[in-house]
């Protein structure tokens, strides 16, 4: 069972971790009920294997967690990680909050906030995220959370490159260094997870406020459209 190869010991959290994902998550609408039967394969699992891209011991800032995912996951499999959740809407972190406590997690913090209320407040050696946003805005939220020689760990799908094409200038502003993107869980899920990852290596040029600022406004638009679908 690739469960029990990736969680190991830990497996049996992960198993609790699905099960309320697959009932108060669903009942709470952090979960579409179709996809409760397949939380493993499109959801557990391939958050699980970016694990293998995180140092020993990092501290770990997952934006936009929703549900959890990646950051329940990585904590659940890698118990040396220290990982804060950030997450605005004020359900999800009920639900978070929740989860940490009846799995032990001590080393997990849940936050209700938005990426762009920490900046100047709190870094981290590694920021991840999964479907939050394209890749220029995301890097706007991300990198001034990122510590330098920290970096972004951002799930993508199918159009990663295209997104990379379009994200010269806000990788220019934030100070990024290397650039790559990696493949994940290659013969032990299919399929594997595609991330982007982003070094830190320099402080942002002048003008990154201005980058900022335009990814706070997109959020707020962002975040009064949610509270109507909601």
């Amino acid at each position: 069972m690739v469960a029990r190869v990736l969680f190991g010991s830990r497996l049996n959290l992960a198993e609790d971790y699905a099960r309320l994902l697959a009932t108060e998550g669903v009942t709470r609408g952090l979960i579409g009920p179709r996809e409760a039967p397949r939380l493993w394969s499109r959801h557990l699992l391939n958050c699980a294997v970016i694990t293998d891209d995180l140092p020993e011991g990092a501290d770990v800032c997952d934006l936009g967690s929703g549900a959890g995912l990646p950051g329940l996951v990585l904590a659940i499999r890698r118990p040396d990680l220290r990982v804060t959740l950030v997450e605005p809407l004020l359900r999800r972190t009920t639900f978070l909050d929740e989860v940490v406590t009846t799995l032990g997690l001590a080393q997990v913090t849940v936050v209700r906030a938005r990426a762009e209320d920490l900046h100047g407040q709190q870094q981290f050696s590694v920021v991840s995220s999964r479907a939050v946003a394209p890749l220029p805005r995301l890097l706007d939220w991300s990198m001034p959370l990122v510590r330098t020689g920290g970096f972004v760990l951002a799930m993508k799908g199918a159009s990663v490159e295209e997104e990379l094409a379009q994200a010269g200038d806000a990788l220019e502003r934030n100070g990024a260094g290397d650039t790559d993107v990696h493949t994940l869980g290659l013969g032990v899920i299919d399929p594997p997870t595609t991330v982007v990852r982003v070094e830190r290596t320099r402080t942002p040029r002048l003008g990154w406020g201005a980058g900022r600022d335009a990814g706070a406004r997109t959020t707020k638009r962002s975040r009064s459209a949610r509270r109507r679908r909601d």
